[in-house]
């Protein structure tokens, strides 16, 4: 090969190499978005709303004497185990005034699981029985706060077994048996306004 034919075929391969570059910053342009211009706020990303189904939840009346029931949004799982959760998350919740706190502050839902028979275990932290105040009215409100926010939310759900730190307890503090599972009981729940 001479050298006059070596430049040309250099000279055709760099022209070749520069076509595609200059395609390639086009095709990025034209299929690219836009930049935003100078000064205008990004556009916002949307996020799908998540549902949400209105739970019963059961707080301390304002004397401390009983239960009032209260609505609550939570949101909307696709198992009534999931459900489950998230019901008792907004139970163990701080309540909103008027009401008063019947769960230990700190406590948490370590796991809730549903049998086949309709039965609840409500795992719970072991803050449930270290942090209770005691008595026996209190231990009360206490136990039927989690079983009536249960039962009264998941149909499937007849009874509640409530297990402390993943382990069978006699009581919360003394007064009411844990050893066996509830139904559920509103006779502590008061009318409120």
């Amino acid at each position: 090969m001479t050298r006059k034919r070596i430049i040309e075929v250099v000279v055709i391969v760099l022209a070749f190499a520069v076509a595609v570059f200059a395609a390639t910053r086009i095709l990025e342009r034209v299929v690219a978005p836009a930049a935003p211009a100078a000064g205008s706020a990004p556009a916002a990303a949307t996020t799908p709303a998540v549902p949400h189904v209105v739970a019963t939840v059961f707080y301390g009346t304002e004397d401390g004497q009983g239960l009032a029931s209260v609505k609550r949004e939570v949101p909307l799982e696709q198992s009534p185990r999931a459900q489950g959760r998230q019901i008792l998350d907004a139970e163990l919740d701080t309540p909103p005034a008027p009401y008063l706190p019947v769960i230990p502050k700190g406590t948490m839902l370590r796991a809730f699981y549903i049998t086949d028979r309709g039965d609840a275990f409500v795992d719970l932290s072991p803050e449930i029985a270290t942090a209770h105040p005691g008595g026996s009215t209190n231990e009360l409100l206490t136990v039927y706060a989690i079983v009536n926010a249960v039962t009264a939310n998941l149909s499937s759900v007849q009874r509640v077994q409530i297990l402390i730190d993943g382990k069978q307890a006699d009581t919360l503090a003394g007064h009411v048996d844990l050893r066996r599972p509830f139904e559920r009981d509103t006779s502590l729940v008061r009318e409120t306004k």
